[in-house]
């Protein structure tokens, strides 16, 4: 089989379709069409009683065949071989019998095939052909009589049932065009209210995992940071416990930075709280920095410098940088014993570059070694699109580099 003639098979598949998937248009026009086609044929069979012997057999013939065609055929080359008995047993009637409403027997069998046509241009040619015809037969039939052929006269004579004919093509080819668009159309919305459907359902799906990968990232974060900070704590004021009575300084400076790192932890806990309640900041980046500046000075002998611009970033970016300046400072305080620092967020470029220093004591660059917080970082910052590095001597404290892409940088 071609694929010219799979393609028709489908669409007549698409048109026609079992008894019970056609539309009852459909199928109630292919009734009244067998219905007219008998009604016309008893007609034609009672006005050419004097032909009967030829004219009844050949309208029998004609009426079993299209009952047939139209309910028991499926095969579309079946359904061609049916169309060129229906043009001869046409030609047959046209020629022997009185040819009154002839005519309308071409029509109803024309809109027959009209109904199982995809293109127009085969109802285009069945249609010439079948005036072709017409007007042939009825040219014969005045030859075999030994009347004089006029071609003028005959079209003329017949220019009525040429006119029926072509304006029953025209309405009827028509009215099954809007007929097939509409049924495209309702199919076509009702398939896009499906994949809308589905689109909402898998939006509705795509809400939960995200709303779940952010509780999990939030109840990670709190696991790291918080659970961090508060061993840090613990840490700190055992350790202060220690020295209190040999070196108060040296408790002092622990217990200090163990209160401000108890503070981060506190405010970290209410991020998280804010942000599983979906209840977001209304602080601006630049406000949050400062706030978390000011935790870190008040009431402690610690100072820090800052210079920040007014600079938008997603929740996550900025969560990000608040949470790395936090731990940038409690490291400095714990491991370095800085008492200043030196903070700057800037813009440029499309990139937004953090840096954080310290006067702590510093070490060997290669002596580094990333725990927990430090190799945190960097994971993140990757995941984010940006990068992050260190800077440090012996004696000349800890610098953090940062660069972040600007949101749709």
């Amino acid at each position: 089989m071609s694929k010219s003639e799979k393609e028709q098979r489908e669409r007549l598949k698409v048109l026609q379709g079992s008894a019970e998937e056609q539309p009852r248009l459909v199928r109630f026009g292919r009734l009244v069409l067998f219905c007219l086609l008998v009604v016309m044929e008893i007609v034609v069979a009672v006005s050419s009683l004097s032909k009967w012997m030829i004219v009844v057999p050949a309208i029998a013939v004609l009426t079993v065949e299209n009952a047939v065609k139209m309910w028991a055929l499926k095969s579309y080359r079946l359904k061609i071989i049916c169309y060129v008995l229906d043009t001869l047993l046409l030609m047959v009637l046209t020629f022997f019998s009185a040819g009154t409403y002839i005519s309308v027997l071409y029509i109803i069998i024309l809109s027959e095939f009209y109904l199982n046509q995809s293109h127009l241009r085969n109802s285009i040619i069945m249609c010439a052909c079948s005036i072709v015809l017409f007007l042939v037969m009825f040219a014969l039939k005045g030859v075999m009589n030994r009347e004089q052929l006029d071609v003028w006269r005959l079209l003329v004579d017949m220019s009525n049932d040429i006119i029926i004919i072509s304006l029953h093509f025209l309405i009827f080819n028509f009215t099954v065009q809007i007929y097939r668009k509409n049924r495209e159309i309702t199919a076509a919305l009702k398939e896009l209210n499906e994949s809308n459907e589905k689109l909402r359902q898998a939006n509705e799906n795509l809400k939960e995992i995200t709303a779940l990968e952010e509780r999990q990232r939030i109840a990670k974060d709190i696991h790291d940071t918080a659970g961090h900070s508060i061993t840090t704590v613990i840490m700190q004021t055992e350790a202060a416990k220690l020295v209190i009575d040999q070196d108060p300084s040296a408790a002092k400076k622990k217990i200090t930075a163990a209160n401000l790192q108890a503070k981060h932890a506190l405010e970290e806990l209410r991020e998280s709280v804010h942000l599983l309640s979906g209840l977001g900041g209304k602080s601006t980046l630049k406000d949050a920095v400062m706030e978390i500046v000011h935790e870190s000075t008040d009431g402690t002998d610690v100072a820090i410098r800052s210079d920040v611009d007014e600079i938008t970033l997603c929740d996550a970016k900025s969560r990000f940088l608040l949470n790395t300046l936090k731990e940038g400072i409690s490291n400095g305080l714990r491991h370095g014993g800085a008492s200043a620092f030196w903070f700057e967020l800037k813009e440029e470029g499309g990139r937004v570059n953090f840096l954080l220093s310290d006067n702590g004591s510093g070490m060997e660059l290669s002596q580094l070694k990333e725990g927990f917080g430090l190799s945190g970082m960097h994971e993140r910052a990757e995941s984010l699109g940006g990068d992050v590095w260190f800077v440090t001597e012996p004696g000349e404290g800890f610098e953090i580099h940062m660069t972040l892409p600007k949101d749709g940088a």
